[in-house]
């Protein structure tokens, strides 16, 4: 079961093919991170803090505490884009937690 991402106002920004999966996608099928420690905190395919899940939102948490920098797990195979699951509702942000940056979650749009 496919497992979606939102930002605070509800749009959706990631997802990943299972609960179990370790890889994250942008709505584009496009790799932009994985969990490497199996606990809810996403890192970029370079191993930078991505993020951290909270119920079905992806925040970054500027109080995150450094973990290292995990090895690269290689790439995954490409899922394909997954079907649009509609708007989730405003939820706020929570206390030191921002949305994702952009330029994260859409590498390809933002490369220079």
């Amino acid at each position: 079961m496919t497992v979606y991402l939102h930002d605070s106002q509800g749009v959706w920004i990631a997802y990943r093919t299972d609960l179990r999966s370790r890889d994250l996608f942008n709505p584009d099928g496009e790799w932009i991170g994985w969990f490497p420690w199996s606990d809810d905190v996403a890192v970029t395919p370079d191993g930078e803090y991505l993020g951290s899940v909270r119920g079905d939102r992806l925040f970054a948490d500027a109080g995150h505490p450094y973990r290292g920098t995990p090895g690269y797990p290689g790439a995954p195979a490409y899922p394909g884009p997954a079907p649009y699951p509609g708007a989730a509702s405003y939820s706020g942000l929570p206390a030191g937690c921002d949305d994702v940056a952009s330029g994260l979650l859409w590498p390809a749009r933002h490369a220079v």
